[in-house]
């Protein structure tokens, strides 16, 4: 079965930085599109960004183009959400998507896998 275990949540200051981290194990990880989404209190879950299987393609909502970068270390089987210039919108739980397939996608029901998720939160 396939296992998704974030870290790296937790309280900052406005206009700060947090590296969120996922490693992944059970399957291939390669081989899978992976991605970031969010929940604050009472809002949908919400798309954040989502890299494809080999890295070199991602995507960003746009409040968030410019201040938070996708990447992914595969001999690792990890993926990490780098966010800098944090304000309190940012706060929400964070969740880490493992994909269906190689290609990264916005939607919820591309991703099949879904980590524990993690407090981020932004104090002004």
């Amino acid at each position: 079965q396939v296992q998704l275990v974030e870290s790296g949540g937790g309280l900052v200051q406005a206009g700060g930085s947090l590296r969120l981290s996922c490693a992944a194990s059970g399957r291939t990880f390669s081989g899978y599109a992976m991605g970031w989404f969010r929940q604050a209190p009472g809002k949908e879950r919400a798309f954040v960004a989502s890299i494809s299987s080999g890295g070199g393609t991602t995507y960003y909502v746009d409040s968030v183009k410019g201040r938070f970068t996708i990447s992914r270390e595969n001999a690792k089987n990890t993926v990490y959400l780098q966010m800098n210039s944090l304000t309190t919108e940012d706060t929400a739980v964070y969740y880490c998507a493992g994909g269906r397939g190689p290609t990264p996608s916005r939607y919820y029901y591309s991703y099949g896998y879904w980590g524990q998720g993690t407090q981020v939160t932004v104090s002004s």
